[in-house]
């Protein structure tokens, strides 16, 4: 078999690629392991500022919608909170959501080959992917096969991203702590060393867990029990889902094309640094790699140029600043008590505005820092 492009991974990233290079009548083919709809950990929050691009209604695959975003920080002893007319954030399962965008693509006539595990890759005239099934060969390859990402391992890639550990359950709990804890989205910044705690409520379940965005010694579970309990006040668990993972908080720094090869969302490390949020910037890179390939009339240099224009020109300036907003944020705790004591609200908005894609982080981030503190110590 031979097509354009093979994706590998069924995620947002790999979904939204597709779906924008079937639009273009370019043969394509998604390359999943699994079958669809299978589960995949995550969150499932999915900010406002993805899903306002999104060239449909996903709305038949949204949980639940939240205009409401709850932010506690125990040790300054603040509770700030936004709220907006439109969802701040969704919630989401994706195994529906990713197998909603997949059918999506598949419509415009893009082919998915499940069960279909990438095992090695030959370089050649064109890219041989050998896979569990049999072999399939491409011009290109956009890897949007997650944060292990095997795709990347394959072609050559060395790991330069920054990979924070987490874990959440999927947690059912009685009728009144669900109606209580409902309500909004929570997160809890003193609830994990450098990280921050969330509840967020699907259907008819919580999704909670704990992330830390830097490589702590700590014991996830023992801290898990005391958030349920002791922050979150949760009386009964009537079942619980424990799953690990890790996300990718910084963008690689050895390039994102090599071999005609295009790693995109986790497998290029494009989650959110202060937030962690990866299906946006999934989405939006999907999209990126898509419309370089496309722009570049499936010629392999200019592709590859164009990708990399794209990304440097919008998301990499904005993940760089996320990255240095997140070492103030997560490694000086005293410093980020102080400001959130004394521009809790303003801060809490600013990140509503970034979340609902109303703004993007500022460029001149530390001048704007440094101003803050000057103001706040000398007023």
């Amino acid at each position: 078999m031979f097509f354009d492009v093979a994706i590998i991974g069924s995620g947002p990233a790999g979904a939204s690629a597709a779906l924008k290079l079937a639009e273009k009548g370019i043969s394509t083919v998604i390359i999943e392991k699994e079958t669809l709809p299978r589960y995949k950990t995550c969150g499932g929050g999915f900010a406002y500022r993805g899903r306002r691009k999104m060239p449909f209604d996903v709305s038949e695959v949204v949980e639940k919608e939240f205009f409401r975003v709850d932010a506690f920080f125990k040790k300054a002893g603040v509770h700030v909170f936004s709220e907006r007319k439109e969802p701040v954030i969704s919630m989401v399962m994706r195994d529906d959501f990713d197998k909603f965008l997949v059918e999506k693509a598949k419509e415009k006539g893009i082919t998915l080959l499940e069960n279909h595990k990438l095992k090695n890759i030959t370089f050649a005239e064109n890219i041989i992917l050998h896979t569990s099934q049999g072999d399939v060969q491409t011009k290109f390859v956009i890897a949007a096969d997650g944060v292990l990402s095997p795709t990347a391992k394959l072609s050559g890639w060395k790991e330069t991203r920054l990979l924070i550990p987490a874990l959440e359950y999927e947690v059912e709990v009685n009728t009144e702590d669900f109606k209580r804890l409902s309500k909004s989205v929570r997160l809890d910044f003193d609830a994990i060393p450098m990280g921050y705690g969330w509840s967020f409520p699907k259907k008819n379940h919580l999704s909670i867990g704990l992330a830390s965005f830097r490589k702590v010694k700590v014991d996830f579970k023992k801290l898990y029990r005391a958030y349920l309990t002791d922050t979150l006040g949760i009386k009964e668990i009537i079942s619980e889902e424990m799953h690990g993972f890790q996300i990718p908080v910084s963008p690689r720094t050895d390039s994102f094309v090599k071999k005609n090869v295009f790693l995109v969302g986790d497998a290029a490390g494009f989650a959110d640094p202060l937030t962690a949020e990866g299906i946006s910037n999934a989405i939006f890179s999907g999209i990126m790699a898509a419309e370089s390939i496309i722009e570049g009339n499936l010629d392999e240099k200019l592709s590859a140029e164009i990708y990399n224009n794209k990304l440097n020109e919008d998301l990499i300036p904005e993940l760089k600043t996320g990255l240095r907003l997140s070492k103030l944020f997560y490694e000086n705790e005293k410093i980020r008590n102080f400001l959130i004591k004394k521009y809790g609200d303003s801060i809490c908005e600013g990140m509503t505005q970034i979340l609902m894609g109303e703004r993007t982080y500022p460029k001149d981030i530390n001048k704007k820092i440094k101003k803050k503190l000057r103001n706040a110590i000398f007023s």
